[in-house]
Formats: C-alpha cells, structure tokens, sequence
C-alpha cells in the first residue's frame, strides 16, 4: 500500500504509545494517531478529551472535541473543570499529545501568533488547554510537519513551555511533567539530550535523509552517534488508518449532503 509523508508521521506517532497508558488527545492528527493506537497495539489505552470524555472509544474519528461520539462512547462524562483540575493537574494523565505552528531547539511550542505579540503578522487559533498539557501530563509528544516556518531558533510566542531556556526551567518553574519526550514530524523523529534538553536528531523517515532535515530546521540541530530510520508502515497499521480516515471523510460528506 502507498503512503503519504502525513500517514507515516501519524503512525509513527501512534507506536509511541503504550497499551494501557492515559492520553490527553487534541483533534486533528494526534486524536488520528492515539484512535490508530487503541486500533491497533493499544487496545486498553484511556482516550482523555479536553471536552470532558474519560475513556472513550470513537467508532470513528470525531470532528471535534464536542463531538457527541466522543460522549456517548465514554466511560465517563465530567466537567471541563475537573479534567484540568482533577485529572491533568494533579499528575493523573500519563501522555499528551501536541501540536502547534512553530517549535524551537527546546521544545517549546507557539500556537498563539506569528510575530510580535502586539501587532502580529497572524493571529492563530490560540494554546486552548496546551499548557496545561504542557506542564502537567507525565510525558508529551509533538506531531509537526517539518520546514523552517515551524522549526524556528526561537518561537515567536512561547503557548506551551517544552524545556524553556534548557537544563532545570522546568523543575525552576515547579512544572510537574517531563515534557516533551519525542517529536514525530514527516521527515524524522527528534528527542531531548538528556543533559542539554535540546531536540536531537534520532531517527529518520523512510526516505528522508540527514541532510533534508537539517535543510528544513531553523538551527543548527544536533545529531545523534546513530541515527535510526523507523520502520515504513505496516500492512495492518495502513489498512486501520484508511478506515479511520473513511470514517472522517463519510461524515465530512454527510454534513456537507444536509447543508
């Protein structure tokens, strides 16, 4: 089966997550990866949505965090409140899942604007719960596409802290999670240096190559002894995105038909 750069960013993303693990899921490509994940070889992972659904287990990809198959497939509907204070807050989620427009050598993430904060050059959508995320899940992963625009030496707009200005901010900060762990994009896979807490170059995407990634990053990305190539997509792990996939598509045209 073919594959777009898009599909093996999400499944590579998705085999980071343990069976049995709790996961704060953000709509778009991590809700795609963390359903792949409990599809496939996650079938006890805990789907934890920012709207209020603990545990729940979509028949297929919800258009949003108020999606309505979000709650009737839960194991529990609670308040807005008390995700973030009972259940984020306190340490309670395992992993979140990310995004953003543009990360730095530390991980921090901007969702907020482009430019100064003042007067922006864009607006965007805003960090919504991310820094909460951010500061309090055990342990986070990224998921970006991976260009200069995103990769940048410093973010414009720091939504969402990852190691801040490196060794000991967050600990400085009284932050209660690791941060980010991994970050998955089209063209590789990047983890924190243990000493440094600056993104290392670790593994590579079918295809890619070293020098396509340091083409694409904004700084001068440090690059581990070996650097591992990820597994391409398997059979199985396709065959389940396409149905998730299908299932989005359906509803998209189903909205689409009634309007």
């Amino acid at each position: 089966m073919t594959y777009s750069a898009d599909d093996a960013m999400t499944i590579a993303a998705a085999r980071q997550l343990r069976n049995g693990a709790v996961c704060f899921v953000g709509i778009g490509l991590p809700s795609t990866a963390a359903n792949l994940a409990r599809r496939t070889h996650a079938p006890d992972l805990v789907l934890v949505y920012e709207s209020g659904t603990l545990g729940s287990k979509p028949d297929r990809l919800p258009l949003s965090i108020g999606d309505g198959e979000l709650a009737e497939t839960a194991d529990s509907v609670v308040s807005v409140p008390e995700v973030f204070n009972y259940w984020l807050q306190p340490g309670r989620i395992d992993v979140g899942f990310l995004s953003g427009a543009q990360i730095d050598r530390f991980a921090n993430i901007n969702s907020t604007v482009i430019g100064s904060y003042a007067s922006p050059r864009v607006r965007l959508p805003g960090a919504g719960g991310a820094p909460e995320i951010a500061a309090s899940c055990g342990e986070v992963i990224v998921l970006l596409r991976h260009n200069r625009r995103a990769f940048v030496e410093r973010v414009d707009f720091v939504s969402s802290v990852g190691f801040g200005t490196g060794p000991g901010s967050r600990e400085r900060w009284g932050l209660r999670g690791r941060g980010p762990q991994v970050v998955v994009t089209d063209l590789a896979v990047l983890r924190p240096d243990p000493h440094t807490c600056e993104l290392t170059l670790t593994a590579l995407q079918p295809g890619a190559t070293v020098e396509a990634v340091l083409e694409a990053t904004g700084w001068d990305l440090a690059v581990a002894d070996e650097v591992d190539v990820v597994p391409p997509p398997s059979t199985e792990e396709l065959a389940v995105l396409r149905q998730l996939q299908a299932t989005l598509e359906a509803v998209d045209s189903d909205r689409g038909s009634a309007a």
